[in-house]
């Protein structure tokens, strides 16, 4: 199986963000990713979840949630990371264009968040109830997608890490609010704290993410 990345640019509201894609060989899914606060693309704990997905036939797509030139005023202001709006905008745009696009459109499209990631892939499934149909979250703030909770109709997983009490907190504050959900699996880690960095968490992230997408997707 073949999983080396092909760089691709999509376009969102007017704007280039630069991705990449792994698509395998008789894929019927795809997981589009959006990296938390202050991270990329290259975010190396999602891109250990993505091989692991596209290890399991799924197509995965990592990309950049703002320009170049965003990047280079939000290492100075650090504001830009916390648009909610905009990220959401930005993910939501994303599955538009995996919708369309030769390579992508015939595909089942799932949604990956990571820490305020997560916000923009809630958003973007209740933007795109069409098109989605599943979100898994790890160690998501699920709760800054505000409004939009409410109207997320796709099963979606939240995944915490047990010593994160803060965000376990914030999570099941979030599912209470998720009622149109046909699913809301919340999965707590023990012994993760939220990044889930201690030895065997991310692998634990990587096997429940895989169950919940190849069950959807």
């Amino acid at each position: 199986m073949t999983l080396t990345p092909r760089s691709i640019v999509l376009d969102a509201d007017g704007v280039s963000l630069e991705g990449d894609l792994i698509l395998p060989e008789g894929a019927t899914g795809i997981v589009v990713f959006a990296h938390g606060s202050g991270s990329s693309r290259l975010s190396s704990r999602n891109r250990q979840v993505a091989r692991h997905l596209a290890e399991n036939g799924l197509a995965t797509l990592l990309f950049d949630l703002l320009t170049p030139e965003e990047n280079v005023v939000d290492e100075r202001t650090r504001q830009l990371r916390f648009d909610i709006p905009l990220i959401g905008t930005r993910m939501t745009a994303a599955v538009g264009w995996v919708a369309t696009a030769d390579l992508t459109r015939h595909l089942s499209i799932g949604l990956f968040g990571a820490s305020t990631g997560a916000a923009a892939a809630l958003i973007a499934a209740a933007e795109r109830p069409e098109q989605v149909r599943a979100v898994v979250s790890r160690g998501g703030r699920p709760d800054l997608a505000g409004r939009h909770l409410a109207q997320v109709k796709v099963p979606t997983l939240l995944l915490v890490g047990g010593w994160d009490e803060p965000v376990i907190e914030l999570n099941e504050k979030a599912r209470e609010q998720m009622t149109a959900a046909s699913e809301c699996e919340l999965v707590i880690v023990p012994g993760a704290t939220h990044l889930f960095e201690e030895p065997g968490k991310l692998e634990e992230v990587e096997r429940h993410a895989a169950r919940f997408f190849l069950n959807h997707l």
